[in-house]
């Protein structure tokens, strides 16, 4: 499994899809926003929280379809799904890998990129645990939907709207988080909530991404 993920690791940063295209797509709706809506301030305090969970979640999608696509050019997929490893584990450890090199980085650069939309101070930490809590789904999400494409090819665009409904609730639990942690208000309801949906994520959808793998193999 280590050796795997060091393999999935160094793949996603020579194929580009790395953490420095997710946070370079993060950066520019960031920035983008404040042209779009106008300057003033109390409307991007009020909205930062929900722009800054709708960026991070876009730039989870960018990479979505290397997660299996490469292996599958390749024929790795197929000694992957022979070797002994079981192939929920396997899946796991690219989901992990996707974590790592996209969702981490976003959860370690949005604070900064908060500055820019003017977050309230009391919403920084919560933006961090809602994006530490939310993106390991996102990534889980995303590699069972590589697995439902990963058969077709140039099956980005249908990858993106087979995944998009399954990240709504993350997106709005996420983002309710971090905006009633910025309004100094209670976070337990829509944190215990988004919790759930992570762990029955991690806990569920590496099995239906195996079995969906096993068809697209035969």
């Amino acid at each position: 499994m280590k050796a795997l993920l060091v393999r999935d690791l160094k793949l996603a940063v020579r194929a580009g899809g790395g953490f420095g295209l997710g946070l370079a797509f993060f950066l520019i709706v960031v920035v983008l926003v404040p042209f779009a809506v106008g300057p003033e301030t109390a409307l991007l305090t009020r909205i930062a929280p929900g722009i800054l969970w709708i960026g991070a979640l876009l730039a989870c999608l960018l990479s979505l379809d290397r997660i299996l696509a490469l292996d599958r050019e390749d024929g790795s997929l197929d000694l992957i799904a022979t070797a002994p490893l079981p192939l929920e584990a396997a899946v796991s450890v690219k989901a992990l890998a996707h974590w790592l090199t996209t969702g981490l980085p976003l959860v370690i650069a949005a604070p900064v990129l908060g500055v820019l939309l003017n977050l309230r101070g009391e919403g920084y930490g919560w933006l961090v645990v809602s994006l530490a809590i939310g993106t390991p789904a996102l990534s889980v999400i995303g590699t069972f939907g590589a697995a439902l494409t990963v058969g077709i090819k140039r099956g980005g665009l249908l990858l993106s709207l087979l995944v998009l409904p399954l990240y709504v609730p993350v997106l709005i639990f996420g983002a309710e988080v971090a905006r009633r942690g910025a309004e100094g208000l209670s976070v337990a309801t829509p944190l215990a909530l988004l919790g759930a949906v992570t762990c029955g994520t991690i806990a569920l959808l590496p099995f239906a991404s195996a079995a969906v793998l096993r068809v697209n193999l035969r």
